[in-house]
């Protein structure tokens, strides 16, 4: 079936080639525990599992692209104010901030 198929699409994939997929979406769920997917993939060793969590270069542009967003609203978020009691100036010096 395989053989098939390849050479329908002008593909060569391969049942390893299927495995890694399914356990690359398997260990990227947040339902799954990497102990559920070990067990599945039937590895002796947690850290032959973490292969699978090898992001993608899209995955790693999502993540870099929400992590300057974030940056962006903390910057434009008033600085907070003390609480009552403290002084302001002393807090400055305290921490480097003008007051």
């Amino acid at each position: 079936m395989f053989e098939r198929v390849n050479a329908t699409l002008g593909t060569n994939w391969t049942l390893h080639d299927l495995r890694h997929s399914a356990a690359s979406r398997m260990a990227r769920d947040g339902q799954l525990s990497l102990t559920d997917v070990q067990w599945v993939l039937g590895h002796a060793h947690l850290t032959t599992t973490e292969i699978y969590l090898t992001p993608t270069r899209d995955e790693v542009i999502e993540g870099v692209l929400a992590h300057h967003a974030r940056q962006s609203r903390v910057r434009e978020a008033p600085p907070p104010q003390p609480a009552p009691g403290y002084d302001p100036k002393s807090l400055s010096v305290l921490f480097g901030r003008p007051s």
